[in-house]
């Protein structure tokens, strides 16, 4: 593919994720011009509303992709791991605002999903023997904390830039938000 179609399709999936998060019913017109194409550029590429949705899924699953890489949840330090897993996440959440559970029915979608929670729940399990987090809290559970806290940061804290929010994730998950009793 050419460079200028790459920087276009690349432009297409982008405004649509943005779009299509604020107000779902954004029609291809109004993403291809917000994105500076003619909607038949739009249609080339992708066939159908189903079609751009699906391949904005995906990005959005390669980008996790390169944040579980970077992370190293399997061999660096689980403090080390879970804040670079925080901070890529934040960031790809917030550069790929669609929600994971709108391809649900997709075969591959789901497959991908689950594999990842997997990979998370391994992590947990692998913190928790790390002494890291309470091994007596279920995994799932610390599982779900750290998604929805992470996402919760991502898009209700948007002047917070990811590094910052990562900390802030991560003390929050691992020291709570009380005040410290004596």
């Amino acid at each position: 593919m050419r460079a200028d179609a790459l920087r276009n399709a690349d432009a297409v999936l982008q405004t649509a994720a943005e779009l299509l998060a604020r107000e779902p019913n954004t029609s291809i017109g109004a993403i291809a011009a917000a994105a500076g194409v003619d909607r038949s550029t739009v249609y080339r590429r992708f066939s159908n509303r189903e079609t751009l949705l699906v391949a904005i899924h995906a990005a959005k699953m390669d980008a996790m992709d390169e944040v579980f890489a970077n992370a190293r949840l399997e061999q660096a330090a689980p403090l080390v791991a879970l804040h670079r897993w925080v901070e890529g996440t934040v960031a790809v959440s917030r550069r790929w605002p669609v929600d994971a559970q709108a391809l649900r029915e997709d075969p591959a979608a789901t497959a991908r999903g689950d594999q990842m929670v997997a990979r998370l729940d391994a992590f947990v399990a692998r913190a928790q023997a790390a002494g890291v987090v309470d091994p007596d809290a279920p995994a799932a559970w610390v599982r779900t904390l750290l998604t929805r806290a992470t996402a919760a940061a991502a898009h209700e804290l948007p002047a917070l830039e990811p590094g910052p929010a990562a900390d802030l994730v991560v003390s929050s998950l691992l020291d709570g938000v009380g005040l410290r009793r004596t």
